[in-house]
């Protein structure tokens, strides 16, 4: 499950490891990824063909996908830069993605240059990327991880993790648009559980989830359907069962809504009740 871990930026941001490795050889561009998927769904270009099938498939079936998707990465900005506001100063992204603007490290620094921000993920892509971006100046003190969400021990206990954050602290907990992706089987509750419990009071927990509430039912199969050729399947859960993730804790406001409408900067549009991704901030 876990896996290699890499050091990625010095707090100056003037070192990375790693850097001019050769590319990985478990890319597999012919196998759909959910981080390209995602990256293609809002109108990223580090993806491949199967990543574009996938997506397409998507939209075909739920025409609001590539808009929830966007949607959810505005919310990403805004709870950081709420728990940047609150004194949280260290974050822990599971499940980062390909980077693009709007990165945790980046909002979170630009209100704090001194916030510490630790990313996981398991797809080798997004590790190159994450490599090439950490080579560069202007970020703080930021890693990456290679581990994976449901072996939560080896992420919490891994370098990148363990020797950047202080869990004596408050940490912000970022698990957006992940637990989608791990079954019933693998339980996500318990994942959820096992990490907060690593971390102390005043600590949150920033969660968005896909769910199939918001559409037919029919729709809700076919979105499913549409990642059978993707490396992990999509797993939509009902607001209700998305709401058990903050059990114990304390939701701050507006709750557990649609991503438009947790603390927009305008407006939402007319749509914002038809994208199917929750999301919600909570305290511990």
């Amino acid at each position: 499950m876990a896996e290699d871990s890499d050091w990625m930026a010095t707090a100056t941001g003037a070192e990375a490891a790693g850097g001019g490795r050769p590319p990985s050889a478990e890319l597999h561009p012919e196998i759909a990824h959910p981080a390209r998927i995602y990256n293609a769904l809002i109108g990223g270009k580090d993806n491949f063909a199967a990543d574009r099938l996938v997506a397409a498939q998507l939209t075909a079936a739920v025409p609001e996908a590539a808009a929830g998707a966007l949607a959810n990465r505005a919310f990403l900005g805004r709870a950081v830069r709420t728990a940047a506001a609150l004194g949280v100063r260290q974050f822990l992204d599971i499940g980062t993605g390909i980077p693009t603007a709007g990165n945790t490290h980046e909002v979170a620094q630009s209100v704090d240059p001194s916030a510490r921000i630790a990313y996981v993920d398991n797809d080798p892509i997004v590790l190159a990327h994450a490599r090439a971006l950490m080579s560069g100046c202007g970020h703080g003190a930021t890693s990456v991880t290679r581990a994976d969400l449901r072996d939560t021990e080896a992420v919490l206990a891994a370098p990148g993790v363990r020797d950047l954050l202080d869990f004596s602290e408050p940490v912000a907990l970022m698990l957006v648009a992940i637990l989608h992706f791990v079954s019933d089987d693998e339980d996500p509750f318990g994942i959820v559980k096992r990490l907060l419990a690593a971390l102390p009071t005043g600590s949150l927990l920033v969660l968005s989830h896909g769910s199939g509430d918001l559409v037919t039912p029919e729709q809700a199969e076919l979105a499913e359907r549409s990642y059978d050729p993707a490396a992990a399947g999509i797993h939509l859960r009902t607001r209700d069962d998305i709401a058990r993730f903050f059990d114990g804790l304390t939701l701050l406001e507006p709750g557990l809504v649609t991503a438009p409408r947790w603390r927009p900067d305008t407006a939402p549009g007319p749509d914002a009740d038809r994208l199917g991704i929750y999301t919600g901030v909570a305290r511990l």
